[in-house]
Formats: C-alpha cells, sequence, structure tokens
C-alpha cells in the first residue's frame, strides 16, 4: 500500500516537472519572441547615422519642407555669413536693382572681409548684391541694410520678422553680415544664431518660395561680376567662392561663413531631376578645416539623390454615413432614421511626394456620426488628413481638409406627423 502511494506520489511528482518544464519552455520562448520583437522594433526605427563633421546639420526636402535627415538640428548656433542669404533677398523683396546705396561711415568701418567702399560714395543696389553674395563683403552686408531700412537695428526685426513669417522657430538675427553680436530681449540675452533647420528653410524661401527667387538664383549662380561705384571713380571685380557649384550636378545656390564662435558654417541647394534638396551646416570645423563643409554637403546629398524618389499616393478612406437625430427622411416619413452622405475633396485626391522605399502616407478622418437636425449641404463635420510615416515610425501631417455634409436636412416638426399621417390615411 505504501508503495502504490510512493510511486502515485512520484507519478504526480513527474507530471508536475513535466508540466514545469512545458511552462519553463513555453516561458523561454515568449521570453526570447519578446526579445526579438524588440530588437526588430529598435532595428525598424534606428535613425540613419551619416558620419559629418558638423556640429549641427540638415537635408531638406526643398519641395515639402520635410526635414529628411537631421543631426542636432534643432541646436541654436552662430551663422556667420550665411545670414547674407536673407540680407539678399530682402533687398531684393523691398528695394529695386537702380537704387542708389550711399555709404555711411559706419558701413566703411566693417572688418574684413570688406569690399573697402569709403564713405559717401555711392553704388547700384544690384552690384552690391554681387559683393555681398560672391565675395560676403560685410560692410556692403551694412550698407544694404541701411539703404533698405535706415538702420541696421530696423534691418534685423525686418529679418526677424520674415523668418518667423516662414516658420523660423529658434532664428534670432542681430547683424545683416553674421559678424558674432548679442541683443538684449524680453527673453534676455541672446546671440546672433540660428538651427540648422531654420537655416534650411530660409534657404528654401530663397530658392523655391519668393518672388525674387529666379534673381537671388541669378545672382549666387554668377561665376564673377565686374562694376563701378556710380560716379565711375572706382572699378571692383567680385569672384563666386562657392566651390559646391561646380562639385555636384545640379547645384544651384549656397553661402559660405565663417567667424570665431560659429565656425566653418554653410548651406546650399541642389536640383537634379525633379528632386530639390536643401543642405544646412553649422560649426562644421575650425582652421584648418576648411573642406569639411564640402565632405559634409557631398554625404548629405548623395545620401538623398540615393534614397529618395517621388511616389504617388492614393490614400484610401471609407466615408460613412451621419445620422441626422430628428430629420426628416427623403419620402416624407417621420418616424423613419435619417442618414446623410458626407464628402471631402481629399478622398478623391492622389499626391505626390519625396519619399524613401519604407515610408507611407494613410488617410485618417475624424468627424462626427450622429448630428442634431436642422443640417445644410455643405455644413463641416469633421477633417480628414493625409499623413506621412516615415521610415521612424514619425508622422507628419502632408494636407487636411473639411469633412462636409453633402444634403440639406429639415428638423421634423408636428406638421410632418400630421401630413404624413393624413396622407397614409386618405391612401
Amino acid at each position: 500500500m505504501r508503495r502504490q502511494k510512493q510511486k502515485a506520489v512520484k507519478g504526480k511528482r513527474g507530471i508536475l516537472n513535466g508540466k514545469k518544464f512545458v511552462v519553463c519552455l513555453l516561458t523561454a520562448i515568449l521570453v526570447t519572441e519578446i526579445v526579438l520583437g524588440k530588437e526588430l522594433e529598435t532595428n525598424a526605427v534606428e535613425k540613419v547615422n551619416i558620419d559629418l563633421f558638423a556640429r549641427a546639420a540638415v537635408l531638406m526636402d526643398g519641395d515639402s519642407g520635410r526635414v529628411l535627415y537631421g543631426k542636432e538640428e534643432d541646436l541654436i548656433l552662430p551663422m556667420a555669413s550665411t545670414t547674407k542669404i536673407m540680407t539678399c533677398i530682402l533687398a531684393l523683396e523691398n528695394g529695386k536693382p537702380e537704387d542708389t546705396v550711399t555709404v555711411s561711415s559706419y558701413a566703411a568701418s566693417m572688418p574684413k572681409v570688406h569690399l573697402g567702399m569709403r564713405s559717401g560714395e555711392n553704388y547700384r543696389l544690384e552690384d552690391l548684391l554681387y559683393s555681398l553674395m560672391l565675395e560676403s563683403h560685410n560692410d556692403t552686408a551694412v550698407a544694404i541694410a541701411e539703404a533698405i531700412a535706415g538702420d541696421v537695428e530696423h534691418f534685423a526685426v525686418m529679418m526677424n520678422e520674415k523668418a518667423k513669417e516662414i516658420g523660423c522657430q529658434n532664428t534670432c538675427f542681430v547683424t545683416p553680415n553674421g559678424l558674432d553680436r548679442t541683443v538684449q530681449t524680453e527673453e534676455g540675452e541672446k546671440i546672433h544664431s540660428t538651427t540648422a533647420t531654420d537655416l534650411a528653410r530660409i534657404m528654401r524661401y530663397c530658392v523655391m518660395q519668393s518672388p525674387k527667387k529666379e534673381e537671388f538664383l541669378r545672382i549666387t549662380q554668377t561665376g564673377s561680376k565686374c562694376f563701378s561705384d556710380i560716379e565711375q571713380t572706382r572699378s571692383f571685380q567680385c569672384t563666386n567662392h562657392n566651390a559646391f557649384l561646380q562639385m555636384m550636378d545640379g547645384a544651384i545656390s549656397g553661402k559660405t561663413g565663417f567667424t570665431g564662435n560659429a565656425g566653418y558654417c554653410y548651406v546650399c541647394a541642389l536640383q537634379r531631376d525633379d528632386r530639390t534638396f536643401i543642405v544646412s551646416l553649422l560649426a562644421c570645423g575650425w582652421p584648418n578645416h576648411k573642406t569639411y563643409k564640402w565632405s559634409d554637403t557631398r554625404k548629405l546629398m548623395e545620401y538623398g539623390l540615393e534614397n529618395y524618389s517621388y511616389q504617388e499616393f492614393s490614400p484610401k478612406s471609407d466615408l460613412e454615413q451621419v445620422n441626422i437625430h430628428l430629420g426628416i427622411a427623403e419620402d416624407g416619413n417621420p418616424f423613419k432614421e435619417r442618414n446623410v452622405e458626407t464628402q471631402c475633396e481629399l478622398a478623391q485626391k492622389s499626391i505626390r511626394l519625396l519619399v524613401r522605399k519604407d515610408e507611407k502616407v494613410i488617410a485618417q478622418t475624424r468627424y462626427e456620426k450622429q448630428l442634431d437636425a436642422p443640417v445644410k449641404a455643405g455644413d463641416p463635420v469633421g477633417d480628414m488628413r493625409f499623413v506621412l510615416i516615415d521610415y521612424t515610425g514619425k508622422k507628419y501631417e502632408i494636407m487636411r481638409d473639411k469633412i462636409y455634409i453633402k444634403d440639406s436636412v429639415e428638423k421634423i416638426g408636428f406638421r410632418h406627423y400630421l401630413f404624413y399621417m393624413i396622407q397614409e390615411y386618405a391612401v
């Protein structure tokens, strides 16, 4: 009897041990799947890592303004003479080529790099824009700012207003030439600075959006320019120092910069096929590393050219009918529910976007499923959004449009019940 009990206990222990083994095995498999799942998820969202010298950098889609690659893209840093792209576009938009610029003593006192203008001399505004963009002359920048706004301080206000207008979030312009300087604001002391993202936005505006973009491109693409002061007493020749124009096919514009605080900076644009890429670099080395910016620019542009192309998207999204509470039915029956169709122009559209192969576009809808009568045709009930999901899983809203009621619906009243009952009784 005792032996039978011992065998039974051993049997139970065996079964229990077997169950424990199975549980342990399943747990091990489950843990493995969870761990592997995390690894797969991590790999799926791992950011591209491009080895760059610059402390901050951005590759931007010129068409949409989307940042395709960023390194410390929102870090606030001084930007040196890349500032002058804003000075140039403001001068083009607010002045005329034939305007006379009279040189002040303050403008003439600017340090090198300078044109060497003298106080009291007069120049055509257009000629000075070549001096500004080809040779990056500091005295020229101040003379232009004073001609457009009266003084440097008011011109800085114009620069900051334009920056906000085009979507810059972290830019503070103090000088028109990019020389290091601080200013006291309501938020405290700020330095002349921007971010890689904002600098790319400004270049995008200059070459893609400004009403004076063609003039900006013509100036920045010029190899050399000769001009004189208005009195024809002195002559000058300016040579373009933007070596990137000859480095890559499709390079259309760019501006270099350097100060002791900013280091080497650069911003440029490239168009190839139907794609436009903007690159901005801040703190890209100090002497003797002047060529770092060309290396970083090429890496970013090649990454964009190799990985991004235009694709057509037609996101599908079925719009449901909306129930109209106390809404009269189409046949006049007040005892029936009334549902009406909704419409949205985006639901019929396809969009063309610059994307990587592993990015997609989806449609998201948000609207009321029930409304109280009465309603009118065209009344908005919600919205539809086209959302881009990039390779990291980050979402960008591309388009948004209203969802609206297709037909008007009258509210049910006593007369509707009465009329319907009389009609039914007569039949």
